[in-house]
């Protein structure tokens, strides 16, 4: 079962690419939240190796949001400002 989820969340993101740039942002966003579910659903039914392809498709299929995501978590927010004497 977790294989057909699959495959139609694989159609799904082919068809949120299709659409203007303008309208990838909200489907997109859900999709790549529902990867890692489908995921670790496909690692319980299919073992490992299907996990592996899965993540190979996911990150091939979604390297810039990705990458975007990233680099915002990894820049050093910023607090609270101590006043210098």
């Amino acid at each position: 079962m977790s294989l057909i989820a699959a495959i139609l969340w694989v159609l799904a993101t082919t068809a949120v690419a299709m659409l203007p740039v303008e309208r990838h942002f909200v489907p997109g966003r859900i999709l790549l939240c529902i990867a890692p579910f489908l995921l670790v659903w496909m690692g319980f039914e299919l073992g490992w190796m299907a996990v592996a392809f899965g993540l190979f498709a996911v990150g091939s299929m979604y390297r810039r949001p990705i990458k975007y995501y990233w680099t915002k978590w990894r820049q050093p927010t910023e607090g609270p400002q101590c006043p210098s004497r």
